[in-house]
């Protein structure tokens, strides 16, 4: 079996510049196990702080978690995030999507209407990088999405985006394949 290796170092809190160390010791303290982008990502403080920064806010936002894993399955689907796509098909799932609307979140779409307006507005951004047509922010708007909710989706495209290229860039492997083949080796 071949181990996938990151192009970037991934840092734990024995490895990590020291600038990162708190963000890093915060993110075990709630999660248990550091996430392979967050040590990639630990390798630039300043990058790892904007990070958790902007994350902290959005979550304080007025998306359902249910939304905002669509939003995250839609944009790993489309940079081609493996990282990405497995961690949120696991969330999504745990946030009460079915193995349908994950699958369909990935295409940017969804069985419900109002979610599907939501995606279809933002899938022009994300694919083209490009204005969505009036039509679909009508749509959007149509289906009870506000101003502040809109804006916030397009926040998480950029976060999501912004993981998925650190992810594809580093070629950063999937939570858990690093340890898998430690674990294979020392048998």
């Amino acid at each position: 079996m071949k181990t996938q290796m990151s192009r970037f170092h991934i840092h734990d809190e024995m490895s990590a510049p020291e600038g990162s160390l708190p963000v890093l010791k915060g993110a075990m303290a709630s999660g248990g196990q550091l996430p392979n982008f967050l040590g990639v990502l630990a390798g630039s403080p300043a990058a790892l702080r904007g990070y958790a920064r902007f994350r902290s806010e959005l979550r304080r936002g007025t998306l359902p978690l249910a939304t905002l894993e669509r939003i995250a399955l839609a944009v790993a689907g489309h940079h081609g995030s493996e990282p990405g796509l497995k961690l949120h098909a696991r969330t999504a799932r745990d946030a009460g999507l079915t193995i349908d609307e994950v699958a369909r979140a990935r295409e940017f779409d969804s069985a419900d209407a109002r979610e599907a307006a939501l995606l279809h507005y933002l899938e022009p951004l994300v694919r083209e990088g490009t204005q969505p047509p009036l039509h679909l922010h009508e749509e959007a708007r149509e289906e009870g999405w506000s101003d502040e909710q809109l804006l916030e989706a397009i926040a998480y495209v950029a976060l999501e985006s912004f993981t998925a290229m650190i992810n594809v860039a580093g070629d950063v492997p999937v939570d858990g394949s690093a340890e898998e083949a430690r674990r294979l080796r020392a048998a």
